[in-house]
Parts: structure tokens; sequence; C-alpha cells
């Protein structure tokens, strides 16, 4: 196995890989249409003891849904060189709180076309370019443990996408997404409008070393503070079985921005470092992480993770993570001498996944 590949080797040891479990129901002509999905159960406890309000709450044993699926992944190939694809996902919940509701969310829903000459371009709801391309390596959790900009940020629905082929190991990308006002009165507008909200960057991926650096504009209208956010992130595979990775994460500080919530942040510059060692069916994973605040002090959290695979379409997990939450609630409420910590218990989450 080339260590070029050990990130996607590690995601195929804890499970998550839904190309290798995916069943092709059709294929000719150039036509494919594969189905994959999973089925996750677990047990949840700790984490937060208090919500944004500041009251106290119950964070005892739970069974809980850990994030099941249903998919399907389409493709035809036009010319030699030009494939067109789709994809469509929901999320649905398998606990007893959603037996009636039964599919919750659209998690993914977008199509494109894919050229080995001139790259790739694909429109709708995705996952961030910023995360595929940059904080990747850090997004090894399956729930809770990751500090950088993950899949949502300042993307899913309504946004445009174009990544280069590889070139000699570099990978460029630029993607918009557009928050739109359509349909609402004026008293319902906001004073930004329209906004379009870009993130682009490069990555680098040759041999042992995955390196990527990105910027995104994190506009409030997509839960960020209006400021541009810059990350560099890389990993190096020292052999097939051992990486490290190492990151840096900032975000201008905006003087008028006011935080919403007790998890809400601000301007910040955020140092990542983690490794991850599989052996056969096992693999671990541990991380930790210095968040530097602007006007509050600085926190660190931290998270490890053991995965079993049992077969290749059945583990099992247990995963524990303290994120050292902010401590205030608003601009106006700081709960610094009330709630030292609002993650004070340990989060946890244990289970398994069977895979489709």
């Amino acid at each position: 196995m080339k260590k070029t590949l050990l990130a996607t080797a590690i995601i195929g040891a804890l499970g998550a890989s839904a190309a290798a479990q995916a069943a092709t129901v059709y294929d000719q002509d150039g036509t494919k249409l594969d189905v994959y999905g999973r089925i996750a159960m677990g047990i949840a406890g700790g984490g937060p003891e208090f919500n944004s309000a500041g009251e106290r709450i119950d964070d005892g044993a739970e069974f809980v849904d850990v994030f099941s699926r249903l998919g399907l992944r389409m493709s035809h190939e036009v010319t030699r060189d030009l494939t067109a694809f789709g994809r469509l996902e929901w999320r649905f919940k398998g606990d007893e709180r959603y037996t009636e509701s039964g599919f919750t969310e659209v998690r993914q829903s977008y199509l494109g076309l894919q050229s080995d000459q001139f790259g790739t371009f694909q429109a709708g709801n995705f996952d961030s370019f910023y995360n595929q391309f940059v904080s990747l390596p850090f997004d090894v959790y399956i729930d809770q443990g990751l500090e950088f900009a993950g899949h949502p940020k300042q993307s899913r629905g309504d946004s445009i996408g174009y990544y280069t082929p590889d070139l000699s190991g570099f990978t460029a990308f630029l993607q918009l997404k557009h928050y739109s006002e359509r349909g609402l009165t004026e008293a319902q507008q906001t004073s930004e409008g329209s906004v379009v909200a870009p993130q682009g960057g490069v990555r680098y991926a040759q041999g042992p070393v995955t390196v990527g650096l990105g910027f995104v504009e994190d506009v409030q209208r997509g839960g960020g503070n209006g400021e541009m956010m810059y990350g560099l992130i890389g990993q190096y595979a020292f052999t097939d079985q051992f990486s490290a990775r190492l990151g840096y994460e900032t975000r201008d500080n905006n003087s008028g921005y006011d935080l919403r919530t007790a998890s809400d942040e601000n301007g910040f510059d955020k140092v990542g470092l983690g490794a991850t060692y599989t052996t056969g069916p096992w693999a671990f994973t541990g991380d930790f992480y210095n968040v530097e605040r602007d006007g509050e002090e600085t926190s660190k959290s931290w998270a490890l993770g053991s995965y079993y695979k049992v077969s290749s379409a059945f583990d099992v997990f247990l995963e524990v993570a303290d994120a050292d939450a902010s401590n205030r609630i608003n601009s106006d409420t700081d709960l610094g001498d009330v709630i030292p910590d609002l993650t004070e218990d340990v989060y946890w989450l244990t289970g398994a996944r069977y895979h489709f």
C-alpha cells in the first residue's frame, strides 16, 4: 500500500468508506448506479453540562443513532475523458425518538462533470472543499474531536465548485456558496442582502507528504463571524501504519460581532497535533488542540479513538473527547466565574456500524 494512500486506508480500516461497500445495481454501456449506506448505533454520555442559556442539563448515558445513512452514486461515461456523475444521500435516525419521521436530512445531492485532463466541476449540496483538501487529515473521528473546520463549513446547498486534476501532486480548488434572499419580504431581508462565500486553496500530496493550504470567507449568514479564515494543515506517513499530522487555523477578529451560543467563537488561532496508528483490524487515533480565542482565555481540547474492524462490513468503536468549550454565552454574559468549563465531563461514544 502506497504511503500516499494511508489516509484513505485509515478511513477504510474504520469502515467509513462507502465506496468499498457499495452494491452496484446497474452497470451497462458506461452507465453505473451504486447503492450504499450504513446502520450505526451506539451509547453516548458526558459532554456539556450546561445549555447555551447557562442552565444545567442532564448528560447521562443514552442509546443514540450514530449518523446512519443511505445513498445513491451515479455515473455515465460521456467520452473516454469525460464522465457525468451524480450523488444523492439521506441521513436517517435509527433510535426510538425518530421512528415516525424516518429520513431527517438530505445530506448530499449534487451533480457534475469529471475530466482527467481538465478537472472536476460540480454543483448542488456537497461537503466543503476546504474540508476535503485542507482539514481532512484531522477529520478522523466519527462524532466529536475535530476542532478545525469540518464538512459543513460555508458549504452544502446552493454551492458550485471546481478542482483541477492532479498536477504532479498539486490540486487547486475553488468553491462558491450562495446565500439568497429570494422570496423574502423587505422586512425579512438582512442588511447583508444576497451573499456569496468563496473558499479555495491548494493541496500537495506526493509520497508520504500531504499539505493543504486554504481560505474561507466565513460570512455570518453561514455561521461565521464575517471575517476571513485561513488554514495550513499537513500529514506525514512515517510508515504504512503510522502517520502524524500538524495544523494551524486562524480567523480574524470582528469587533462588532456578537457571540450567539456558548460554543460560538469570534477570532481565534488554533494549533492541532495528532497521529493515527493501524495494525491489522485495529486503528487508534489521538489529537490535541491549543485554541487561543481573541478576548478570552486560551483553552485546550483533546480526543482519542479506538476502532476494530470485525469484518469488511462491520466495525465497533470507542471515542472520548474533551472539547473545552468557550465559557461565554454571548457578548453580555461571561460565565467564567460560574462555569469553569462548559464541557467539564468528558464526552464518550461507543457502538457498532454495519456498512452496505
